[in-house]
């Protein structure tokens, strides 16, 4: 299935090469943003967020505004007529008819290639469920690039909620793609990164390794990118509570840590950083949300301009097959194909639009 329209769906649908472009135009625009004030004059942007959104939505809807155009959209479901039971094909296909590029976040996985299938416009994945958040890696890769000058040879360690955090599942995806970069996944075992995710990094070269304490890893680490427990991930309060607090990261731990390491974090933090370490200057997390903004305004101005046509779904329908993703959107909007990915061996199937595995 083809589009005419091209979207960011997945980083991995890229070429390394098309990141590092957007890298580098995003690091020129943080140094001279004046000069792309116009860059989108005339243009509209919809920001269709399903799900709360503080940085990511404010980000992309400044970027828009620094590049001249405008913006258009819901920050709240309960607002639109997804309230009154409105699919997501109906919602992007009305909406997209008064854009140029619709930025879609959604708690269900594979939503926004769902709206990238029937959208009259540009679709860019503003993060979908526990599954994929691609301008956030490409805020990260932006922030490792300007603050250690490179984005190879880095021992990464990856701190907390790991099978559900979207923002590490991605950035693994996108860093294992350059040479020589490791990765320590800090978690309790019910919080461990999942297996598909670990079949990529090794597919790509990269090494990993898994440990239960943040004080037997710091030490080594060029990076530690820490994130928060997801309460909304959780089927019930009492299993949140049972990992809540597992990992905090405070003054005392930073003593072990190299004293160029640099400290990331998606954000929004709960209690997983305490306040005093906002004063060690290897905290980057607010920095971090800043250079968002530059990446935004680059990735904006790529999709808008490179006009060229987008392969949508890639895999095959099987008669009878679903995806076992309860949280899979194709398990909510019965519509959708059921595609699936196949590599080589017919038992075993991906779901084309939240990467869980089937057996047949």
């Amino acid at each position: 299935m083809y589009s005419e329209y091209q979207h960011l769906i997945d980083l991995s649908d890229y070429p390394v090469l098309w990141w590092k472009n957007l890298i580098e135009l995003g690091e020129k625009i943080y140094n001279n943003p004046s000069e792309y004030a116009h860059k989108c004059d005339g243009k509209i942007m919809a920001t269709l967020f399903y799900e709360p959104s503080t940085r990511t939505q404010m980000s992309f809807q400044t970027a828009m505004i620094r590049l001249g155009g405008q913006i258009i959209g819901f920050d709240n479901p309960a607002n639109s007529s997804v309230a009154k039971g409105e699919t997501i094909k109906d919602t992007t296909k009305i909406v997209s008819n008064y854009a140029d590029v619709l930025v879609i976040r959604h708690p269900i996985a594979g939503a926004a290639k769902a709206a990238s299938l029937t959208a009259d416009c540009s679709v860019i994945n503003a993060g979908d469920g526990g599954h994929l958040h691609p301008t956030q890696t490409l805020t990260d890769l932006l922030t490792l690039k300007i603050e250690k000058k490179t984005l190879s040879g880095l021992t990464i360690g990856m701190c907390g909620d790991l099978i559900n955090g979207r923002t590490v599942h991605s950035l693994c995806k996108a860093l294992s793609r350059f040479e020589g970069n490791k990765f320590v996944f800090i978690s309790t075992p019910e919080l461990r990164m999942p297996v598909y995710i670990k079949d990529i990094i090794k597919a790509n070269g990269s090494s990993f390794e898994e440990v239960n304490t943040l004080e037997e890893a710091i030490g080594g680490l060029d990076v530690l990118y820490m994130t928060r427990i997801q309460q909304e991930r959780f089927p019930s309060e009492e299993d949140y509570l049972a990992q809540k607090n597992t990992y905090v990261l405070d003054r005392k731990k930073m003593l072990g840590a190299k004293k160029d390491m640099i400290i990331m974090h998606p954000l929004p933090r709960v209690d997983e950083i305490t306040v005093e370490v906002d004063e060690d200057e290897r905290a980057m997390y607010f920095k971090q949300a800043k250079y968002g903004m530059y990446v935004r305004m680059a990735l904006i101005m790529t999709i808008l301009e490179e006009k060229k046509f987008s392969e949508t779904l890639k895999g095959k329908t099987y008669a009878g097959v679903r995806c076992n993703n309860p949280r899979c959107i194709t398990n909510h909007e019965e519509y959708l194909p059921k595609s699936f990915r196949s590599s080589g061996d017919q038992t075993l199937l991906e779901c084309e639009y939240c990467d869980e595995r089937k057996l047949i």
